[in-house]
């Protein structure tokens, strides 16, 4: 174990919607003009978040879940993914002390677990002296986090700045930023939260947040609260060595983006050649082992996805075949035989699964998952248990008698101790709405890529 110096500063909010994000992306953008290194992270299982971090650093974002991901390891994968940057920003989830149950993978927890000082970013639109009290429970209600500062956001004036900022700053809380409105700011939105970069030109957007953020956001100030944060203790990771490598395809385009880099990473450690492919604009997949479908909205590409009609007979061909193939969410929803999308219209997929997936007017569900396998799969065998995310507006509904389904695991909520089963496992096929990170599923991940080694293929395909 050794100790690495890394200025790093975790920037929270309140609750949810208080603009964590819109600030972030301005911070991250604003020090990247200024010539410093960032690297950025978002706390909890989000997706969408980090891709705005990606534009405005110019590095992929990583997540800390400290559910995903043992919290032993979490130090650990923070130091490997800082090493080298000038600052790492962390973004936090919800409220600082919202999280899974018991606070599990809280914005709070990871402060505590890297020791890294908090920003908190208050909204005081609608608010005056009360911010203080806000922020004052904050403080008090685990003096074991580092209160460093606070943004206030949502500022209508420069008298209601004074009020806000007068009432902090007499608890001894220096205020780093004052951020007014700006409707110009706002980033577009839809049934998940918001839409990925990967399916709109945030640039424009995230100029504009970079120019507003280094006026009204003491940027020096933040650097030198995060230089301020102690050692942090590390364990050194082996690297591993293999000589043959798997060559793995990865559905990587405007539908398919939910992936975390670390846990991609993983498999590449495992000796995994990952070769991105689209599922929407390729007619062919690449010369592969094994198939990686990740999560995304194909929803709102079902037209385009049925009509390329020659890569959904490829990969129905390949799972005839026996390749590998590991789907998660909407990759669920790709392998199914049809999806049915929010205006009731039913478009053709990959039909690998005797299933289809209707999207639904409200959430189905969220929340942290453990997810025990039914059967011997390409990830565990029969018995064996996978921590994880489930967050979708679709529903899974079996052709003909459920009784008779291959479900792939019984699926327990970590917040309710509802049971259920969920996901199809048959053929090296395993398919759930199930969001795993391959750093905190090693084994799984081993067993995947040593799955797909050993694929021969066959000669139809």
């Amino acid at each position: 174990m050794s100790g690495l110096t890394i200025p790093r500063i975790i920037i929270a909010g309140t609750s949810s919607g208080v603009g964590k994000t819109t600030i972030v992306t301005g911070v991250l953008a604003a020090l990247r003009r200024r010539g410093f290194a960032v690297q950025s992270y978002k706390v909890g299982p989000d997706y969408i978040d980090p891709g705005y971090h990606r534009l405005a650093s110019g590095k992929p974002s990583h997540n800390l879940d400290t559910w995903l991901v043992p919290a032993e390891k979490i130090a650990d994968v923070f130091a490997k993914t800082a090493a080298g940057n000038d600052i790492a920003i962390i973004e936090g989830v919800m409220g600082l002390y919202d999280g899974g149950r018991n606070g599990i993978s809280s914005t709070a927890a990871i402060a505590k677990l890297l020791q890294a000082p908090v920003v908190l970013v208050i909204d005081a639109k609608s608010m005056g002296e009360s911010a203080a009290a806000t922020v004052l429970g904050y403080k008090m209600y685990d003096p074991q986090v580092n209160l460093a500062g606070v943004i206030v956001n949502r500022l209508g004036s420069a008298s209601h700045c004074q009020m806000v900022c007068e009432a902090v700053e007499r608890l001894g809380v220096p205020v780093l930023g004052t951020v007014y409105r700006n409707s110009g700011l706002t980033m577009p939105e839809r049934h998940l939260g918001l839409k990925p970069v990967t399916e709109n030109d945030a640039q424009e957007t995230i100029n504009l947040m970079a120019e507003q953020i280094a006026g009204q956001v003491d940027l020096d100030r933040l650097l030198a609260a995060g230089r301020e944060a102690p050692q942090l203790k590390v364990n050194a990771v082996p690297s591993r060595k293999f000589t043959e490598t798997v060559r793995i395809g990865v559905a990587q385009d405007e539908v398919f983006s939910f992936y975390y880099p670390e846990s991609l990473e993983v498999l590449t450690a495992l000796g995994a050649e990952l070769v991105p492919f689209s599922p929407l604009h390729d007619m062919q997949l690449p010369n592969v082992q094994g198939l990686l479908l990740g999560g995304g909205f194909p929803e709102m590409f079902v037209e385009k996805l049925a009509a390329n009609t020659d890569m959904r007979e490829a990969i129905a061909q390949a799972c005839r075949c026996g390749m590998p193939v590991y789907a998660e969410c909407g990759g669920l929803m790709y392998l199914c035989r049809q999806i049915i999308d929010f205006e009731h219209n039913a478009y053709d997929m990959v039909g690998v699964i005797p299933a289809v997936c209707e999207m639904q007017t409200k959430l189905e569900t969220v929340g942290y998952v453990e997810a025990t396998s039914l059967h011997d799969n390409i990830l565990v065998g029969a018995g064996a248990s996978l921590k994880g995310h489930e967050f979708h507006f679709s529903r899974f509904l079996p052709d003909g008698d459920e009784s008779s389904f291959p479900w792939a695991m019984e699926f327990k909520k970590m917040r309710t101790g509802a049971c259920y089963n969920g996901g199809y496992a048959a053929n090296n096929v395993l398919a759930s709405y199930l969001h795993l990170h391959f750093a905190g599923n090693e084994q799984a991940a081993s067993r995947f890529v040593e799955q797909c080694r050993n694929y021969q293929g066959c000669k139809s395909c």
